[in-house]
């Protein structure tokens, strides 16, 4: 009886826990139900830049850190077309190399979020970083995220 009520009880504990896991809202990308878009947000890291993943409410979507300051991927968002904007290509040790153009809030004084979203790829890739966490943590969250994001098909490249 005694091992009955404390499996009770544990398992209500880890019900109870579980629903304090917070969910990042965000929305989904106008092409998120491309298949490759699944293959890529199961191919991202448990911990990004040292945050811990958490559930986003959106498909495609994945998120690291707290909700209101998390770092947020969308895959399936609209490729971009030819930019004069940055773009830089980001080389990571196991040979990934993935195009990112990288806009911020305020481009004079580089306060503000920062986005980046692949360059040449389909379908296309969106990474949003809150300041406070661009301020706080590594940048190496792109050569992080390469091995995923080069599941998607290459079409063109930074010049």
């Amino acid at each position: 009886m005694r091992r009955r009520a404390t499996a009770v009880i544990l398992a209500a504990t880890a019900l109870g826990l579980a629903g304090c896991a917070q969910t990042v809202p965000t929305t989904a990308a106008p092409h998120a139900t491309d298949p490759v878009c699944a293959d890529v947000v199961l191919a991202t890291p448990d911990e990004l830049s040292g945050l811990a993943r958490h559930d986003t409410n959106a498909q495609a979507t994945t998120a690291w850190g707290e909700p209101g300051s998390a770092i947020v991927l969308r895959c399936g968002v609209e490729p971009l077309a030819p930019t004069t904007d940055r773009c830089t290509t980001v080389e990571g040790s196991n040979g990934t190399s993935v195009d990112w153009v990288i806009t911020q809030g305020d481009s004079d004084t580089e306060d503000g979020p920062a986005t980046f979203v692949t360059y040449g790829r389909v379908p296309a890739v969106e990474v949003e970083v809150p300041e406070s966490v661009r301020k706080q943590h590594s940048t190496s969250l792109l050569i992080d995220l390469g091995a995923a994001v080069s599941r998607t098909d290459k079409q063109r490249s930074c010049l």
